[in-house]
């Protein structure tokens, strides 16, 4: 559908296929320890498939890639409104005004064919940014709430004077018995 030609207006743009990926769409590490969350071109590719899942504002965008990368990266409207420009003069989205005036991005049929040609990769980027979420979660509430209960008794049994052995084996006990019960969970 999409000529030679276009392509090289888009990668002009810096929106080629998405960067970091192998031929065959495989994630490839840079030197110095893995890839960047965001390497050039690839917001557009975030930009473009979640516009592909409902119509967005640019704020909503902003919203929305920061959730799928657990926070690691929020763009600002410095960088998402021209992205956005980008993929409406590329013919990759329409805006349409939406209440209050705010412009409403969706997917052309354009856009559509070109995420699914590029689909391992664009799979590829999501999956990326979902272990980054993952690995920057956080417990619980609650249990951080007990694990930090854990750690200021025993700091403050242990430290404050020297255990007497009955003192250390129900400890040690209390302790074992925790871990597991956690293990078995």
């Amino acid at each position: 559908m999409y000529g030679h030609h276009h392509w090289k207006h888009a990668r002009r743009h810096g929106f080629g296929p998405p960067t970091g990926f192998g031929r065959h769409g495989h994630h490839e590490r840079h030197r110095g320890g893995g890839r960047r969350l965001f390497e050039q071109g690839d917001l557009r590719w975030a930009a473009l498939a979640l516009i592909a899942e409902k119509p967005r504002h640019g704020y909503e965008l902003i919203k929305a890639v920061e959730e799928a990368s657990g926070g690691a990266y929020a763009p600002s409207p410095g960088v998402i409104y021209p992205t956005l420009t980008l993929l409406e003069e590329l013919g990759y989205a329409t805006v349409s005004a939406a209440e209050g005036g705010k412009k409403l991005y969706a997917i052309t049929p354009e856009g559509a064919a070109m995420l699914a040609t590029h689909k391992a990769e664009v799979d590829a980027l999501f999956a990326f940014m979902a272990e980054t979420r993952a690995r920057r979660a956080r417990p619980a509430p609650e249990l951080q709430r007990a694990w930090e209960n854990l750690r200021t008794a025993l700091n403050l049994r242990i430290g404050a004077s020297q255990l007497t052995p009955e003192q250390t084996h129900a400890v040690t006990a209390a302790l074992d018995a925790a871990a597991s019960t956690i293990e078995r969970i």
